[in-house]
């Protein structure tokens, strides 16, 4: 709990003042005098106001937003001598850059964080598929498990290196939400045969992109070995007699050949509500044995499904996954502008209703999954913070009247017709910017409790 408050403070607190020192540091570059930089809202924690500058920095007390505020005559009356000091005096292109560069500066902090993540290296289980789910797209394609993916492209691209198990599912999770086919260059393992398999993705429903929309798929994870881990005391395992280690072979009439696929057969051992007793055929110490398991019938996401209370499965095999510099610096502005394209078309379905609202995120899912990310590394962590860098980024960018976006959009206005947006008009739109901000934010915080708590 302490890790993902401390994780989460520190994501919310570094892209906040990222966005907002983009705002100061080109208003400071256009001439406009900045009063205060405030990271957070409510009662200023800390405030101090180095010497010689007219800008007061304060964190406040509530850590959500932030704010740049500057010399302005809508705001407050400006002394004659200071009127060429202060932001509506300026001209429309230094008024532009001002509002676009917080925003920018997001998008720019993923580059970079992509780019470190990139040049430091991370661990990554190996692109090796584990068995495809049955019915899926994945099997109807011909996967059967243990290939190793070496390229894949998305649609009618070229066949790119596939470096890891994430590159792959990056790219799937593309080709599912733009309904294009994923071609994957597989290799079989113990044979140096390749082949190129098609997975047609525009007959899933993509609208709620979670981990249904990869079941459907049929690729949920790397292949491991179908070894027992830690198993819960008072289980179904337990009580069948399994240890840590074993090596299952076969359930019931089915040769296992991965975690995956053991998985998957524990979790269809139901008959409705009622569990379906099973031999299995283990391997232990260099012995064959057969032992009978009754899984336990439990709920997932509205499914009756089987569970044994053991781990299952070794960890996958790794990878090193790095890059040099400037092939590291090119693939971060890369992945910043796949995820920034991805979330700009995910906004544009969910408002024609082509995507569900449940896929909105709020504050309580950022901060558990920032907790989580940082459990796992800081490399994972540094990714957590880029993806939601790009995302702070993109949604300021959007036409909203109470978002960069909109004030961009009033300047266009401007320099098509040569006026500003009437007070009357300005005063209509920005209630009305408020009106939807509060609804997304409202849409995101059920889904949370909803996700989280449900």
């Amino acid at each position: 709990m302490l890790l993902t408050i401390v994780a989460f403070v520190v994501a919310l607190g570094l892209l906040i003042a990222v966005h907002e020192y983009g705002h100061y540091r080109v208003a400071v570059a256009c001439g406009v005098k900045v009063l205060r930089f405030s990271v957070g809202f409510g009662r200023p924690l800390l405030r101090w106001q180095p010497k010689g500058s007219p800008t007061e920095f304060v964190i406040g007390a509530f850590p959500l937003g932030g704010y740049v505020r500057m010399l302005d005559e809508r705001e407050a009356p400006v002394e004659p001598h200071e009127r060429h000091l202060a932001f509506n005096t300026q001209p429309l292109k230094s008024r532009a850059a001002i509002v676009a560069a917080g925003p920018l500066a997001n998008l720019l902090l993923a580059v970079l964080l992509y780019s470190v993540v990139n040049w430091n290296g991370v661990q990554e289980p190996k692109a090796v598929l584990a068995s495809p789910v049955a019915g899926s797209i994945a099997q109807s394609a011909g996967l059967r498990g243990g290939e190793l993916v070496e390229r894949a492209a998305l649609g009618s691209d070229e066949l790119e290196e596939v470096r890891s198990f994430e590159d792959l599912r990056w790219l799937l999770t593309r080709s599912a939400l733009e309904g294009d086919r994923a071609r994957l260059e597989v290799r079989p393992q113990g044979s140096s045969a390749v082949r190129e398999l098609v997975l047609d993705m525009s007959t899933i429903d993509s609208r709620e992109a979670d981990a249904q929309l990869f079941r459907k798929i049929g690729i949920l994870g790397p292949w491991t070995r179908p070894v027992l881990g830690e198993v819960m005391p008072q289980g179904a395992a337990a009580r069948a007699g399994l240890r840590q280690g074993d090596v299952v072979l076969r359930v019931g009439a089915t040769d296992v050949v991965d975690g995956q696929q053991l998985r998957e057969l524990i979790r269809q051992s139901v008959k409705g509500s009622a569990s379906v007793t099973q031999p299995w055929r283990i391997e232990r110490g260099g012995q064959t044995l057969m032992v009978d398991v009754t899984p336990e019938a439990q709920t997932d996401q509205g499914a009756t499904v089987g569970r044994i209370g053991a781990y299952v499965g070794t960890p996958p095999e790794f990878v090193t996954v790095d890059y040099g510099f400037f092939e590291g610096a090119w693939a971060g502005v890369v992945k910043t502008w796949d995820v920034s394209v991805l979330t700009l078309r995910m906004m544009g379905r969910m408002v024609i209703g082509e995507a569900s609202l449940k896929n909105l995120s709020g504050p309580l899912t950022i901060a558990d999954y920032a907790g989580r990310s940082a459990s796992l590394g800081i490399s994972q962590y540094l990714v957590f913070l880029a993806l939601i860098s790009v995302s702070l980024g993109v949604l300021n960018l959007l036409p909203l009247p109470v978002l960069d976006g909109g004030h961009l959009m009033y300047y266009l206005w401007e320099g098509v017709t040569g006026k500003g947006v009437s007070d009357a008009w300005m005063e209509r739109l920005q209630r009305g910017g408020v009106a939807v901000l509060i609804l997304m934010m409202s849409i995101a915080l059920f889904n949370d409790v909803t996700r989280l708590f449900g």
